[in-house]
């Protein structure tokens, strides 16, 4: 079933939606949903002629029942519980309708699990996985779609509410708007806002999706562009992982750059910083997960980035290779990429970076936004166990290296800096590359266009084999 993408102040309301589906006669399944109600049920039942849409609706909110049904899980709001849910459900559709009336109808099982805000509530953070399995041509395949979102209104029913209304969403895009990856991201905020849900990993597989439209990293970074969310995180075999689960207790480690293209630099602070944070932190290191970061804060064009989106994966290819994990993020602050990291892990998190963007960190203009301007940014930032730690550069003009203890910065800020060094809060890399220190990766892209091979000898043996690069 598909239809020509409508924009998005004519696409219909939620109610219609609803209604559209109930009416055509040949969307059937069932509807799992546990920890917000029977909310995305309810508009099927509210918009009329719910017979032609649902063959039954329900809610194991009993862990023993829910255990009983769909086999025990570690996590009751997680993937895997989601995920059984879904196999259960659809299987069940199958086994029981296919003889009956698998020639006309395309059937589907909807299944979430979700925490939301309680009548006692705690600081826990409220979010849920969603997934949909669903077959595009009567007894044919089916396709999935799973995603995580974040619930961000302050009241249960309201959480349940938006649920609903994404739950509704859902279900109308993946048979009406998958002509794009843009279009259908777009369509899950209908009648809903950023102020309320965020969706901070989506995954689409089956033959509704072709890979080549719906590859992995580009719904990343389209999630992003979107304003779905604020940032989306990959691992070094391309899939999308949930930042949740992933950076749980975990302590991190982290190096945010252009990687345009990953330079030889570019590994040795990694190396050197991740050697000094686990000096630094001893056993609480243990088990690091290390990223490396790219914000999305010059990514976000208004027309067609396909150019740009193949250069990021050009650059997030090599990554990959390496071994490491890719964070997409909207963050240009670091105040906010410290928040981010806190959401998930109370652990340790180092952050390595050259001597130019730190003393960039005290760039006033930055903080306009907050009322403490500086000093609430570095309060926000050093708020948890979080340590930077600064590369040194080379001075072209001296000939000389300057680490982060000769950091120019304005002369009213130089006792904070001092502060910050004496504190630890703020390491300074005394070690390094010095045979490339000298060279900024602006140099290096400027080697690239004017044609100068010196550039292959300021980057890895993999950069010269694979990319855009590898000329």
């Amino acid at each position: 079933m598909s239809m020509t993408p409508l924009p998005p102040h004519e696409r219909p309301g939620t109610l219609e939606k609803a209604l559209r589906l109930n009416l055509a006669h040949r969307v059937y399944g069932t509807f799992a949903e546990i920890g917000a109600g029977q909310e995305i049920a309810n508009w099927f039942f509210r918009a009329g002629g719910a017979s032609g849409t649902v063959a039954k609706t329900m809610s194991a909110y009993d862990m023993t029942f829910s255990d009983e049904i769909y086999g025990k899980a570690q996590r009751y709001v997680s993937r895997q519980r989601m995920t059984a849910m879904l196999d259960h459900e659809y299987q069940i559709v199958q086994d029981r309708l296919a003889a009956k009336r698998g020639e006309t109808t395309t059937f589907f099982a909807l299944a979430n699990t979700v925490r939301a805000k309680g009548f006692r509530d705690t600081k826990e953070e409220c979010h849920g996985w969603m997934g949909f399995r669903f077959q595009t041509d009567p007894k044919g395949p089916p396709s999935d779609i799973q995603l995580h979102v974040r619930l961000l209104d302050a009241t249960n029913p309201l959480q349940a509410e938006a649920l609903g209304i994404l739950g509704v969403n859902l279900i109308y895009a993946a048979f009406h708007l998958r002509s794009t990856l843009s279009t259908f991201l777009e369509s899950l905020m209908d009648d809903l806002n950023r102020w309320r849900i965020e969706i901070d990993m989506i995954d689409f597989s089956g033959p509704a999706f072709p890979a080549v439209n719906f590859e992995d990293r580009i719904v990343a970074l389209q999630l992003v562009r979107s304003g779905l969310s604020d940032a989306a995180l990959f691992g070094p075999d391309g899939q999308i992982l949930q930042a949740a689960d992933v950076l749980y207790k975990k302590p991190v480690f982290l190096s945010r750059g252009t990687f345009d293209p990953i330079t030889r630099v570019n590994l040795d602070m990694l190396d050197r910083g991740i050697a000094h944070f686990k000096k630094d932190f001893g056993e609480e290191s243990d088990g690091l997960m290390e990223i490396c970061e790219i914000t999305m804060h010059n990514l976000l064009c208004m027309d067609d980035c396909a150019v740009e989106y193949q250069n990021f994966l050009a650059r997030a290819d090599i990554l990959q290779a390496l071994g490491k994990n890719v964070l997409v993020s909207k963050y240009a602050e670091f105040h906010r990429l410290s928040s981010y990291l806190a959401r998930y892990t109370q652990q340790p998190v180092g952050i390595v970076l050259g001597l130019p963007l730190f003393e960039e960190l005290f760039n006033e203009r930055w903080y306009v936004d907050l009322g403490g301007g500086l000093l609430e940014a570095v309060g926000r930032l050093f708020k948890n166990q979080v340590r930077l730690y600064v590369y040194p550069v080379g001075d072209p003009i001296t000939g000389k290296l300057r680490t982060g203890a000769l950091a120019k910065v304005q002369p009213h800020q130089a006792h904070l800096l001092s502060y910050l060094l004496e504190t630890g809060s703020v390491r300074s890399i005394s070690d390094c590359l010095e045979d490339c220190v000298f060279v900024s990766s602006a140099n290096v892209r400027q080697m690239l266009r004017e044609g100068n091979p010196e550039w292959k000898s300021f980057v890895p043996e993999i950069v010269l084999k694979q990319g855009p690069w590898a000329a």
